[in-house]
C-alpha cells in the first residue's frame, strides 16, 4: 500500500493559494486534466489539500461507503451555513433517521399529482411567450423551476411577493457559494458587497421557510405537498416524534436550493443543445405532435416520450448542474492502492466522469440516442447527475419527471432560435449553468395549449 504523500499532486499550483486560480477561472479543463496524472491527485485550495478522485470505480467505492467517506470538506462546510443538517448534507449518524422521514414525501403515489402542479406551472410560462420574443432562457426557467418546488414544497401558502423573493435570494445564495468555498477566514466575514448580499439573503430565505413551516404545522393540514408530508412524517423504526422544527427548516431550505437552481440549469442547456443540433430538435418534435398534439405534457405521456427523457439524460451527462462535491475521511482507510488518513478532504466530479472517452465514446458529442439500444450502455456507476449510494438524491424521480415535462410541453409549442451575440456561456459555479443565453421564441402551433388540453385531471 502506497502512502499519503505518494499521490501525485496537479500541477500550476501557486504558493499560499495553491490551486485556486484554475479552479476558479476554468475549473471544468482543469479537473478533466487530472485523470491524465492518476486515479487520485492531489489539489492544494490554500493551505488545504483535497484528493481529486478521477477514476469511476474509485468514485463508486467512495460513494456506496457514506460512513467513511461522509458528506463534508470545503464544499458541504460552505453548504452547512446555508442549509443545515437536513436530509441532503446531514452527516452520516444522522442520515438514515432523516432519510427514513423524509422518502414518503417522494412515493410513487405522490408522483402524480406534483406531476399535475409541475405541468401547470410550464403552462404558465409557456402561454405569457409571444411568437418573436426574445427570451432571457436561464432566467425564464429559474422562473419555472421555482414556481414548481412552490407549487409541489408549499402548495398555495407563498405569496406572489414571497415567491419573487425566495428565487432572487436562492439566486443570489447559489452564486456565491462556489466562491465562498475558496474564502480563508476571515475573508468570509469581511463586510464585502458579496458577503453582505450573501448573508441578507439567507437569513431572508431561512425566514421565508420557516414562517410557512410554523403556519403549516399550526394548520396539521394535508395539503398533498412536499412540506405536508414532511411534517406528518413519523419514524416507524424509533419511538421518538417526526423531524424537529430546525429538521424540517434545514430539509426544506435544501429542496428549494437543488430544486430551482438543478432543474432550471438543467433545462436551460436541454433547450440551448437542442436548437444547436437540428436533427435532434425534428426528432424531439416529431415525437412530442405525435404523443401530445400541442398540448402540456402529462404523467400519463411519460412512457411515450422515450426520447425527451434521453434528451434530459444525455443533457445531465454532458452538463451536469451537480458537477463537483466534496467528502470527508472519518476513518484510516483505502482507496486506490493509498492510505487516506481521517480527516482527508477527498472530491469527486460527475463532469470529470462523464467526459471520459474511455467510458462515453465522443464525450463532447450531445447524443441523445447514445441511451437506445443497440448501443451499448455505461455502467451505472459512470453516470452521476444524483450520485450513487445510500446518499443518492432522494429527489431524483421527481426531478427527472419535472424536466421531462417541461422540455415536452416547451417543444410541443415553441422551437427556440439562438439570438446571435448570446448564445450562452458555460460557467462553473455550485451548479454547472448557462448564462447570457437569449433565444427567440417561434410559435409551433397557433392554437393555446389550455383549449387544447387541460393538465391532467383537471376539468
Amino acid at each position: 500500500m502506497k502512502d499519503f504523500p505518494s499521490i501525485p499532486t496537479a500541477p500550476r499550483a501557486l504558493p499560499l493559494i495553491g490551486h485556486v486560480v484554475p479552479l476558479l477561472r476554468d475549473p471544468l479543463a482543469f479537473l478533466n486534466s487530472l485523470p491524465a496524472l492518476g486515479e487520485l491527485v492531489r489539489v492544494r485550495l490554500g493551505p488545504l489539500s483535497m484528493i481529486v478522485i478521477c477514476d469511476p470505480e474509485l468514485t463508486r467505492r467512495a460513494l456506496l461507503d457514506d460512513r467513511v467517506f461522509d458528506k463534508g470538506g470545503p464544499l458541504y462546510d460552505r453548504l452547512r451555513e446555508v442549509i443545515g443538517d437536513g436530509v441532503v448534507s446531514c452527516p452520516h449518524q444522522a442520515h438514515r433517521r432523516l432519510r427514513r422521514l423524509s422518502q414518503p414525501a417522494f412515493h410513487q403515489a405522490r408522483l402524480p399529482d406534483y406531476a399535475r402542479a409541475m405541468t401547470g406551472c410550464v403552462q404558465e410560462t409557456t402561454d405569457s411567450w409571444s411568437p418573436g420574443q426574445v427570451l432571457d432562457v436561464p432566467a425564464e426557467m429559474m422562473t419555472t423551476s421555482s414556481r414548481i418546488i412552490t407549487a409541489t414544497l408549499f402548495s398555495d401558502a407563498l405569496p406572489s411577493t414571497a415567491h419573487g423573493r425566495l428565487t432572487d435570494d436562492v439566486t443570489t445564495v447559489v452564486k456565491s457559494l462556489y466562491q465562498r468555498m475558496f474564502l480563508i477566514p476571515p475573508l468570509d466575514r469581511l463586510p464585502t458587497p458579496g458577503n453582505r448580499a450573501h448573508l441578507a439573503a439567507r437569513a431572508r430565505l431561512h425566514g421565508t421557510v420557516e414562517r410557512v413551516i410554523a403556519e403549516r404545522r399550526a394548520d396539521g393540514a394535508d395539503y398533498g405537498d412536499l412540506l405536508s408530508a414532511l411534517v406528518a412524517a413519523h419514524d416507524p423504526e424509533d419511538d421518538r416524534p417526526g423531524m424537529s422544527g430546525a429538521e424540517i427548516t434545514d430539509t426544506v431550505v435544501s429542496f428549494v436550493l437543488a430544486g430551482i437552481e438543478s432543474t432550471a440549469a438543467t433545462l436551460s442547456s436541454a433547450l440551448d443543445l437542442v436548437a444547436r443540433h437540428p436533427e435532434v430538435e425534428q426528432a424531439l418534435h416529431a415525437e412530442v405532435d405525435a404523443v401530445l398534439g400541442g398540448a402540456p405534457a402529462t404523467h400519463a405521456d411519460l412512457p411515450r416520450l422515450p426520447l425527451t427523457e434521453r434528451v434530459i439524460t444525455e443533457t445531465l451527462r454532458l452538463r451536469p448542474p451537480g458537477w463537483f462535491f466534496t467528502r470527508v475521511v472519518t476513518a484510516d482507510t483505502q482507496l486506490g492502492g493509498h492510505l487516506l488518513p481521517a480527516g482527508t478532504s477527498v472530491a469527486y466530479s460527475p463532469y470529470l466522469i462523464h467526459h471520459r472517452p474511455d467510458i462515453y465514446p465522443d464525450p463532447e458529442a450531445f447524443s441523445p440516442d447514445r441511451w437506445a439500444a443497440p448501443h451499448p450502455q455505461p455502467p451505472r456507476h459512470a453516470f452521476l447527475p444524483f450520485a450513487a449510494g445510500a446518499r443518492k438524491c432522494i429527489g431524483d424521480s421527481f426531478s427527472m419527471i419535472e424536466a421531462t415535462l417541461a422540455l415536452a410541453t416547451i417543444a410541443a409549442r415553441w422551437r427556440l432560435e439562438h439570438v446571435p451575440g448570446h448564445r450562452g456561456r458555460l460557467a462553473a459555479a455550485v451548479t454547472l449553468e448557462l448564462r447570457d443565453l437569449r433565444m427567440r421564441a417561434r410559435p409551433r402551433t397557433s392554437v393555446p395549449a389550455a383549449a387544447l388540453r387541460s393538465p391532467e385531471g383537471a376539468p
